[in-house]
């Protein structure tokens, strides 16, 4: 009875030298548990490394005038490259990105109206303020 007492007890311990054969069985018990059980036990996912609506926010919406605000994260568009009007490129970009995420503009045409990087109190970007009209 000691000895079952002593193997649990090392077993949870986990003091088995390197290369004896009970760490080579618990290992392989480990590996064995990894690789079998079914990945939807876990409820794990992968993270969604596409542009999601979790950087899209709509702000303000208009429904007499179709005019809607949104705003980007600036992780979505990077540094403003543009002074004072937003480039094509850009508001390409920018359309790309809400036609994606923006569930209310997902199967609707739209235009962008401005694009506006909002800046903190010491000057870094905080966000894009977006103006679209459909």
């Amino acid at each position: 009875m000691r000895k079952f007492l002593r193997a649990i007890s090392s077993t949870i311990l986990w003091s088995y030298d390197r290369g004896s054969w009970p760490y080579d069985v618990m290992v392989a018990a480990i590996v064995l548990f990894v690789l079998i059980t079914p990945r939807r036990w876990f409820h794990d996912q992968p993270p969604n490394t596409s542009m999601s609506s979790a950087g899209v926010v709509l702000e303000a919406d208009d429904p007499v005038t179709h005019v809607e605000t949104f705003r980007l994260d600036r992780s979505l568009l990077g540094d403003p490259p543009f002074r004072g009007e937003p480039t094509a490129e850009l508001e390409q970009k920018t359309h790309q990105i809400l036609s994606d995420s923006a569930s209310d503009l997902k199967s609707r045409s739209f235009k962008i109206e401005s694009i506006q990087p909002v800046r903190g109190n010491d000057g870094s970007l905080l966000y894009y303020k977006v103006v679209v009209k459909r």
